[in-house]
């Protein structure tokens, strides 16, 4: 029974997390702060009453529509509100404990999110988004000096592919945002995880590739989803990847 009030106070913590980050992911590209003004509908910018701004509950008593001018309110607010959530309850899962390196790691993941969402949305990132999520990923656990040496090392390797492939093939296939996350990815999985998560990372934008190729569109595929989903699926799965690297050199 103890679990499972923790779950759920750790889901409604996430949604509440979930709901800034949807500020977040409205306002830094705009340059806007993230303090004030208060929320408002952005057709008819009338101020959004507290109880008309509870993440996910609200949307569905409201039917997806602004209690003034009925507007239709996005879908995506409350999703990124219940995968917030979720992800609350999946790294305690995980960690198995709450302590401060729970609420980095927790950080770390949905300031990932965030960006994901952003990069989809204007294929850029904000870059002070962008390095207070490196810096909470190299506070993630107590081994920090570790975590910033991985993190230094992945982004130098990056840099060198990233140099290679714009000087030699003239295709600019990094931006300096995928570089950070690079660091993100050092800071939180090490150097060998990294690197099954780089490649995870691209089998998983392959299956757009091959849509936009077949549709004969060539639109600026974004990469930072996919690095943020491949670094979350070897960090929850660290233990399996690790097993399965150490058996290559048995």
């Amino acid at each position: 029974m103890e679990n499972y009030i923790i779950y759920i106070f750790l889901f409604l913590l996430g949604i509440c997390v979930g709901s800034f980050l949807n500020v977040l992911i409205y306002r830094l590209p705009l340059n806007k702060s993230i303090i004030s003004p208060p929320s408002s509908c952005p057709n008819c910018n009338t101020k959004i009453k507290p109880w008309h701004n509870i993440p996910i509950f609200s949307w569905i008593f409201l039917k997806g529509k602004c209690a003034y001018c009925k507007e239709k309110i996005s879908i995506r607010y409350p999703i990124i509100e219940f995968l917030t959530g979720i992800l609350a309850v999946l790294i305690y899962l995980k960690m198995k404990n709450i302590d401060i390196f729970y609420f980095t790691t927790f950080a770390t993941f949905s300031g990932l999110l965030a960006l994901a969402i952003i990069d989809i949305d204007y294929k850029a990132v904000p870059d002070n988004l962008n390095l207070l999520v490196l810096a909470l990923s190299i506070f993630h656990s107590p081994d920090i000096l570790e975590n910033f040496k991985n993190a230094l090392l992945v982004i130098g390797g990056m840099s060198i592919i990233r140099w290679y492939l714009s000087y030699f093939i003239k295709k600019e296939a990094m931006g300096e945002g995928d570089l950070i996350i690079g660091g993100v990815m050092g800071a939180m999985l090490g150097i060998n995880l990294s690197l099954i998560a780089i490649f995870i990372s691209a089998i998983l934008a392959i299956i757009p590739s091959i849509y936009f190729l077949l549709q004969k569109k060539e639109p600026e595929l974004p990469f930072i989803p996919f690095l943020a989903l491949g670094t979350f699926i070897v960090w929850y799965f660290s233990n399996f990847f690790n097993s399965y690297w150490s058996s290559l050199y048995a």
